[in-house]
């Protein structure tokens, strides 16, 4: 007997000893692939499904990503079948190609990689894990649920998203080949379902029997038909449709994704920022709509920005709350015109007068400094003219953000730099806040911080890509300087 106990002890011991060190592995285990420019091809290559994290150590988001992302990754792993989650460290100069080749523009950047590689998608659901579980699962599946019932289509179909729905007298034919191949190409954008009995169907006539898409939408006519299955006209469609008339920017955060939708948009942007709690505000709404009505299909889209969530708005295009109600209309090319303090009436005249050319450009810039006796001259938008293009000078301008850190490297050299030339009254040494002011020149071309350009006295723009030291900066200002043209010799001149 005594033996029998010390073996059950024994072995109870050995189960758990065992129970640790698996639990152990458990823990340590990681679940997201790491995969590098070696393997990369080789491993897409072997799955159906497959998500990559492009990332880069010193992220903060990606630092805040990793734990949720390896929690998802370890849920998913036990999905059938399993979701594979990857990481790529794509501030590895070995991985640059690959990044590059992926589109990876910023930390972190996600894709769904379908089909052993053939399809690549943006990833563009939530960043928690049990969100990024949820999103996965029905990226994972058909781009199109079938929907047999009205409990179906209320699982599908709530009044805060957008869901295309195809309607189909059956599940085979052009059309309907035509609808799915759609519906995999922008199933990350959108949620899709399609069915046999629009009587299922909310908000609708339901004795229709298709061909036909109805897309639903939580605003305006609440869903709209369309007809043609030709991918690009499906694809226009949607697209079209599913920005509001007028997009609200508010605290809500149901109307977020459309206001991402806005801002990413191809069309010409027109932004009212008023007070929405304001008495009287409801004559500037409605003629605001009634001119988003007229313009309809014309390349415009329409944003109604309520003050308290747009103070991030105002910091951007460099406009002050004491504007509002103001207009704002910004170009694709950049280009923004402004109408402060408009009332209801001055919105379809001033619209009209801007389509017509009428409307001078709006250019953000910080006021002209009062003082700017330090070595390195300040330049704002409303100066670069003056002390830059027009100077007679050779300038060494910088363009700059102040959060850059790679800027605040530089700032101490660029001040030795302008000591050194302090007396040469034919070289000037500035600096422009390029998040502050508009860049409306064509010469400069910023994309990132710190931009450096060269201008040099008979008018030679070259942008500064040398090392920044203040030798080489100073060697580079002597061998590409031209001849100042001072005031006084044009005089002369004259």
């Amino acid at each position: 007997m005594a033996r029998s106990v010390s073996v059950w002890f024994a072995l109870a011991a050995i189960v758990c000893s065992l129970t640790a060190i698996l639990a152990e592995e458990s823990e340590s285990k990681e679940f997201v692939l790491t995969l590098d420019h070696s393997n990369f091809t080789d491993t897409v290559s072997k799955h159906n499904f497959i998500v990559v994290e492009f990332y880069a150590p010193w992220c903060g988001h990606c630092k805040n990503l990793a734990p949720e992302y390896e929690k998802a990754a370890s849920i998913l792993s036990k999905h059938n079948p399993p979701i594979i989650l990857a990481k790529v460290d794509a501030n590895e100069e070995a991985n640059k190609d690959l990044a590059n080749k992926h589109e990876v523009k910023g930390y972190p950047t996600l894709k769904i990689v379908r089909n052993g590689g053939k399809n690549i998608q943006e990833y563009k659901g939530p960043r928690e894990a049990d969100g990024i579980v949820e999103y996965l699962k029905k990226q994972s599946g058909p781009a199109s649920a079938e929907i047999k019932s009205v409990e179906d289509a209320s699982n599908l179909i709530d009044d805060k998203k957008i869901v295309v729905v195809g309607v189909f007298p059956k599940f085979s034919g052009e059309e309907f080949e035509s609808y799915i191949a759609f519906a995999e190409k922008l199933r990350s954008d959108y949620e899709f379902g399609h069915t046999l009995d629009a009587k299922h169907l909310p908000r609708g006539e339901s004795l229709v029997t298709g061909p036909v898409v109805r897309l639903f939408k939580p605003f305006d006519e609440l869903f709209v038909d369309f007809k043609d299955f030709n991918l690009e006209a499906l694809e226009k469609f949607v697209e079209e449709s599913s920005i509001p008339l007028v997009t609200f920017y508010n605290n809500d955060p149901s109307n977020h994704p459309f206001v991402v939708k806005f801002f990413n948009s191809p069309y010409v942007k027109a932004m009212l920022f008023a007070n929405l709690s304001s008495e009287g505000v409801d004559s500037l709404k409605s003629k605001y709509r009634e001119v988003a009505e007229q313009y309809r299909g014309q390349g415009i889209s329409f944003l109604l920005g309520d003050v308290e969530a747009s103070q991030g708005a105002f910091q951007y295009f460099g406009v002050q709350e004491s504007q509002v109600p103001l207009i704002i209309i910004q170009n694709n090319d950049g280009k923004k015109y402004l109408k402060a303090h408009v009332v209801a009436d001055h919105i379809a005249p001033w619209v009209k007068d801007y389509k017509e050319g009428k409307v001078p450009p709006y250019v953000k810039s910080e006021p002209i400094p009062d003082v700017n006796d330090k070595p390195v001259k300040v330049v704002v938008a409303d100066t670069l003219q003056d002390m830059v293009l027009k100077s007679g000078k050779n300038v060494f301008l910088e363009f700059y953000a102040p959060w850059c850190g790679h800027c605040k490297k530089l700032a101490p050299i660029l001040d030795e730099v302008a000591v050194h030339y302090e007396k040469d009254a034919d070289v000037l040494i500035a600096k422009l806040d390029a998040t502050a002011n508009d860049i409306v020149d064509e010469n400069f071309d910023v994309k990132g911080y710190p931009t450096v350009y060269f201008r040099s006295a008979n008018g030679n723009i070259t942008p500064y890509e040398g090392d920044r030291t203040k030798e080489d900066i100073i060697d580079f200002i002597e061998k590409n300087r031209g001849q100042a043209v001072h005031q006084e010799s044009v005089k002369d001149e004259l």
